[in-house]
């Protein structure tokens, strides 16, 4: 008795094209994105820059179509340009003339001085920050959570907080999957955990929810340049 005839030659033509759907769709996601990320970033800082040139020196006005992209362009020249000054004696002499009247404004002075201390710190460019990963014990004793070390605690909360033999470090607790918001923790040296993955890499894994985790590393391959712990205050 002869045997009733399978469609398995049919399924598995379909199997290999939504196989090769999904790996098309894994190389061009990334791909697109960062394209839609950098076009609508260039076209968010087009729409803050542009409206403060006169239109008569506009693009557009001589070539006749909106280029995105080039308030991107005038926004780096320009800031090269303040940094440049700035450096420079007279940039110097304007700058301490400048902030001498803001700090007779109450209000003004207050978010000037916030805002300064916050830029400083990110753009600072002595020292290193966020140059390693770690773990600590976090909400509670046994749950470990990943975070990135600021500094070596410092000041009152150093002096108050810490001991000698087990000083404070300033770490930086992400939250998934947004880590531009999180929480500030002052944990005792000997409570840290430290990892040899990079920042970008850690990065990485709570951006994806523990979905992406880095490749391991090779016996005998060095630790990332930035994993070092922080310098004594």
């Amino acid at each position: 008795m002869s045997k009733p005839p399978t469609d398995t030659p049919r399924h598995g033509v379909f199997a290999r094209l939504r196989a090769a759907f999904l790996t098309g769709l894994v190389v061009i996601a990334p791909i697109g994105l960062t394209l839609w990320l950098i076009w609508t970033v260039a076209g968010w800082v087009d729409s803050w820059v542009l409206p403060l040139i006169p239109e008569h020196l506009r693009p557009e006005h001589y070539i006749g179509i909106n280029l995105r992209g080039v308030g991107v362009i005038i926004f780096l020249v320009f800031t090269i340009l303040i940094g440049w000054l700035a450096k420079g004696l007279i940039g110097r002499s304007l700058l301490r003339w400048g902030e001498r009247i803001v700090d007779r404004m109450p209000v003004i002075r207050s978010v000037y001085n916030g805002l300064k201390q916050i830029a400083e710190t990110v753009f600072a460019q002595g020292e290193t920050k966020f140059d390693r990963a770690c773990l600590i014990e976090y909400p509670r004793p046994g749950l470990k959570a990943m975070a990135f070390v600021s500094s070596r605690t410092k000041g009152e909360v150093a002096a108050k907080g810490g001991t000698g033999d087990d000083p404070l470090i300033s770490v930086f607790l992400p939250t998934t999957p947004n880590p531009t918001s999180g929480f500030l923790l002052f944990v005792p040296e000997s409570q840290i955990t430290w990892l040899d993955m990079s920042v970008e890499d850690a990065a990485k894994l709570i951006i994806s929810a523990g979905l992406v985790y880095p490749a391991e590393k090779k016996a005998g391959e060095k630790a990332p340049s930035g994993a070092k712990k922080p310098a004594k205050g």
